[in-house]
């Protein structure tokens, strides 16, 4: 049986609610520690481009991207998992 949210089935698209809550936790992570993407990105050995790609979800960060992300952001991956299931409860 397919595991579903109780409000409805899975989305694919960079345009679902829960991956908009994704990028928001993205931009706000990188501004609670003042980096800019340029800052940001040289911490991930890449360009700014790819940063705003990312954080506008024109790119999408698979699972260990993120986890490199969050490393070049200084915190821990399970600990902005946390914030972005706390993002998508008070959206409801």
């Amino acid at each position: 049986m397919p595991v579903q949210d109780p409000i409805g089935p899975m989305q694919k698209s960079l345009h679902s609610r829960y991956y908009k809550a994704l990028l928001v936790e993205l931009r706000a992570a990188r501004a609670e520690r003042g980096l800019t993407q340029v800052e940001l990105a040289a911490r991930l050995d890449t360009t700014q481009s790819f940063v705003s790609k990312c954080e506008r979800g024109e790119r999408r960060l698979d699972v260990a991207e993120l986890r490199l992300w969050c490393k070049a952001l200084g915190i821990r991956t399970a600990d902005f998992i946390t914030r972005y299931e706390r993002r998508l409860e008070r959206g409801r």
